[in-house]
């Protein structure tokens, strides 16, 4: 499943124009993001819990060369599924 088969989700159960039901799920998405980009968790029942994880900075290696290279810092998404969410997809 994909963005498009969930606007035409949405789109066959508000029975509202499929502009509409575009428009809702943009918004939806695009309220998770900018929570994640504030730095808040946003968690939405039954479904699970959105939130960032700051990974440090850290040595790694070029697989090619075997050279140590500097991974920088940076932040992640991460996603914990809800109970209601595990028991449904078991």
């Amino acid at each position: 499943m994909n963005k498009a088969d969930i606007i035409d989700k949405v789109h066959g159960v508000l029975g509202s124009t499929k502009a509409d039901a575009e428009r809702a799920v943009e918004t939806v998405i695009s309220s998770i993001v900018s929570g994640l980009k504030a730095g808040d968790e946003v968690s939405i029942a039954g479904l699970g819990i959105f939130a960032t994880k700051a990974r440090p900075a850290r040595e790694g290696r070029n697989p090619r060369t075997g050279e140590t290279i500097r991974i920088a810092a940076s932040r992640t998404a991460k996603f914990r599924p809800a109970k209601a969410l595990k028991d449904a997809v078991k």
